[in-house]
């Protein structure tokens, strides 16, 4: 008997190819949709109301839940809420802060312990004679804001993610206004928070919803959503890190942009339109340049300006050291 899942391979479609030296090497299929700035449906691709799991393209609707539970997280603190962070001491120093903020230690933390993502702040971890620690772990950020949320309501610290948890019926009330839809199924994820499987068509509608959200709102939802936009877009070094793609096309383009894990990408253009992608295989490799050609066939950024974001986002294909090939977007421009 099979067991229940996202969209099979023959409901896909081809968004990106791998070249080298000319030669088609790999292929890589998925689903996509487009929402316009109005919230109407643009572009599909595959099965995009098949459900998946967001992974971290979640955490932008768990911060919100941590705000709307009463917690004034801003700026840096309210950035790394919605981070998959790569572990540098700047980071973790944040984290630290979050912690100390309602008196709690490192050690409430239940992610698992890791090393920074940075290899630069793993090589600093192995000098100084330490080892893999929860507060360096990419998700840490959020799981301090939760913890932040279990104090300031009263909740219990040490069962925050229980999926019958308060604060993880908060998420899922979240996602659900938002999305217009109900979980399909809850699992947990990989830094042991649940995460919940919903189409790629509801989580457009969510995230374009919280990118799109205004500080004069006056429902209080989406004045806590502009604040958490807001945060990343002053301080995009925190949602991801310097260097690296979610950083460098908010610094860059001015989109809200946050990827999941096996193949998940969530990105609002400044205008509002909204692309959400997931590659079957779960490789990430391509989503964002997907993201960007949807975005530009859409009209929503200009091909000038993605062109010359490109470089950096470590596209080439290797051959002797040297680029000899490009993972490039079959859909989109």
């Amino acid at each position: 008997m099979s067991s229940p899942g996202t969209f099979t391979p023959a409901e896909a479609v081809e968004l990106a190819v791998v070249e080298r030296s000319g030669f088609v090497e790999s292929r890589h299929i998925g689903s996509a949709v487009v929402l316009s700035p109005d919230g109407t449906v643009a572009q599909r691709f595959g099965s995009p109301d098949a459900p998946v799991f967001p992974r971290s393209s979640l955490k932008p609707f768990q911060a919100l839940a941590v705000l709307n539970a009463g917690v004034p997280l801003r700026d840096e603190h309210a950035a790394l809420a919605t981070a998959s962070h790569a572990g540098t001491s700047r980071h973790v120093s944040v984290v630290r802060a979050m912690l100390a903020s309602a008196a709690l230690s490192e050690d409430a933390l239940q992610c698992p312990a890791d090393w920074p993502s940075d290899r630069r702040a793993r090589d600093e971890v192995v000098a100084a004679g330490l080892g893999p620690s929860r507060v360096a772990m990419n998700c840490s950020g959020k799981h301090a804001a939760m913890l932040l949320a279990c104090v300031a309501n009263g909740w219990p610290v040490d069962s925050y993610l229980d999926a019958a948890h308060p604060m993880q019926a908060a998420v899922r009330d979240t996602v659900e206004r938002l999305t217009g839809e109900r979980p399909a199924a809850t699992a947990v994820d990989g830094c042991g928070a649940p995460v919940l499987a919903i189409g790629l068509t509801a989580l457009a509608r969510g995230i374009q919803k919280i990118a799109t959200s205004s500080l004069s709102s006056p429902f209080a939802l989406y004045r806590n959503a502009a604040i958490i936009v807001d945060a990343v877009r002053r301080h995009p070094w925190a949602l991801d890190g310097v260097g690296r793609d979610n950083t460098v096309v908010i610094e860059r383009l001015g989109v809200f942009a946050k990827g999941g894990a096996e193949g998940v990408m969530v990105m609002t253009a400044p205008d509002g339109t909204t692309v959400t992608s997931k590659t079957l295989d779960g490789s990430s490799r391509a989503a964002t340049v997907v993201a960007l050609a949807l975005l530009v066939d859409a009209g929503a950024l200009e091909a000038s300006a993605v062109d010359e974001v490109v470089p950096e986002l470590h596209l080439d294909v290797l051959g002797g050291g040297a680029p000899v090939g490009r993972i490039r977007s079959v859909v989109g421009r």
